[in-house]
C-alpha cells in the first residue's frame, strides 16, 4: 500500500505527514500514528494497522504487535466513555477487583464489553501511575484516586445522567476521588 492509499481524512493525513516528519526514523512515529488512526476511526483498524504500516515502512505483523501490547490502542470500538479501572498490585490490595465488580454491576457491562445502549465500556488495566492514591480508575483516559465501590457506582450513574462533553480529572477526583497520590 502506498501512502497514496491512505483512506484518512485530509485534516488527518496531513497530521500524520507531520508527525511522519518530526521523527527521524519513519518507524518511530508508529504509536503517534496508531492514535491518530483510532482517532480516524474510533479504534485501531485492521486496514488502519495496514495504513500505519505502508506509512513507517514497517510490516502489519510489526504493527499489530504494538496495537496489540498496548491497552490505549483498542481494536474493537468502544462506548462514549471507557472505563479503565486499575488492577495492578497495589489497586489490587486496596479493593481495585472491588471497585471493578461495582462498576461491572452498575453499568451492566462486564470487563472487556460494552454496555447495551453502548455508553459504557470497562475494562480492567494495569499500572495507571497512580500507586499512592490507589485504588485508581480512568474515564476515557483522566484519573481518578482513592476510588471505593459506591463512587464506582455513583460514577456510572453520573455519567449516564449527565453525560458529559468532557471529563476531566480534576472534576472525576472532586465528585468520586478520595486519597490521592499527591496534591495535582
Amino acid at each position: 500500500m502506498s501512502p497514496n492509499a491512505i483512506t484518512w481524512s485530509p485534516a488527518n493525513q496531513d497530521r500524520a505527514k507531520t508527525l511522519l516528519e518530526t521523527y527521524p526514523d519513519r518507524r518511530s512515529a508508529v504509536m503517534p500514528l496508531l492514535y491518530l488512526a483510532s482517532l480516524e476511526h474510533g479504534h485501531v483498524t485492521d486496514d488502519a494497522q495496514r495504513e500505519v504500516a505502508a506509512l513507517t515502512g514497517l510490516t502489519t505483523a510489526q504493527v499489530q504487535s504494538v496495537a496489540s501490547f498496548y491497552t490505549m490502542y483498542k481494536r474493537d470500538g468502544v462506548g462514549r466513555y471507557l472505563v479503565s479501572v486499575c488492577t495492578s498490585i497495589s489497586c489490587w490490595l486496596l479493593g481495585a477487583d472491588d471497585v471493578l465488580a461495582a462498576i461491572e454491576d452498575e453499568s451492566g457491562a462486564p470487563d472487556g464489553e460494552t454496555s447495551d445502549d453502548g455508553l459504557l465500556s470497562v475494562e480492567h488495566v494495569e499500572c495507571i501511575g497512580a500507586c499512592g492514591g490507589a485504588p485508581a480508575l480512568q474515564v476515557n483516559y483522566q484519573m481518578a484516586e482513592g476510588i471505593t465501590p459506591d463512587k464506582g457506582r455513583e460514577l456510572c450513574r453520573w455519567l449516564r445522567d449527565a453525560e458529559p462533553d468532557v471529563v476531566l480529572s480534576d472534576e472525576l477526583q472532586q465528585l468520586f476521588g478520595g486519597r490521592r497520590s499527591f496534591d495535582w
